[in-house]
């Protein structure tokens, strides 16, 4: 499912996806990994050069951070956790 954004909520999204990062002392590409979002997608994103955003992807931005996506929307900066490792990817045999 793809959402699309009004201007007014897209720049409220964006200001508070780089208020949240900065909060938490991580680079772009840290946050992307922990994500699980790939660092060129985070970077067009948290440019404005995303506006169509999935459900799925703004469920992932705001669970790194322990939140839930309206979170993402709300007024005031919202408490958050420290932002989740993400499990280490598990190698299967090449047998």
């Amino acid at each position: 499912m793809l959402v699309q954004m009004a201007d007014t909520v897209l720049k409220r999204l964006l200001t508070r996806l780089k208020q949240l990062r900065d909060a938490h002392g991580l680079t772009q590409e840290q946050f992307a990994e922990l994500s699980g979002i790939s660092y060129k997608y985070y970077q067009a994103v948290e440019a404005g050069r995303k506006s169509n955003l999935r459900l799925s992807t703004l469920q992932r931005l705001a669970s790194a951070y322990g939140i839930e996506v309206w979170q993402l929307l709300s007024p005031a900066l919202p408490k958050t956790k420290a932002p989740r490792q993400r499990p280490p990817r598990s190698r299967q045999s090449s047998r």
